[in-house]
């Protein structure tokens, strides 16, 4: 089984977009949640996570842009990008934290340039 993210796409500095995650993991609600990003030549790091009842923590580089937020009778996740600079390009990622290796999926690319 793997997590799917979508919603990703290219935009322009100062832009926002929406990702959305599908867990299809067991006890959804129990499970601390995030999303991970990998930028060119960079390893994958985790941007934002949160807990079962919501609550949420963020890294420094995100904090103030970026606020996630998850559905638990949905078992959806999702990550509300504002602000967004060419430095949020990457591919993103949904995922447990900490993370499960076989729920990595595919991704999806956003791109942030004019």
């Amino acid at each position: 089984v793997q997590l799917q993210a979508s919603g990703g796409g290219l935009v322009q500095p100062g832009g926002s977009l929406r990702l959305s995650c599908i867990a299809s993991v067991r006890r959804f609600s129990f499970n601390v949640m995030g999303w991970f990003r990998q930028g060119p030549g960079n390893q994958r790091v985790l941007v934002a996570s949160i807990t079962g009842d919501s609550n949420a923590i963020y890294a420094d580089s995100v904090k103030g842009r970026f606020t996630i937020s998850r559905d638990n009778a949905k078992n959806m996740m999702y990550l509300q990008m504002n602000s967004l600079k060419p430095e949020d390009t990457a591919v993103y990622y949904c995922n447990t934290v900490p993370q499960t290796d076989w729920y990595w999926g595919q991704g999806t690319q956003v791109t942030v340039s004019s």
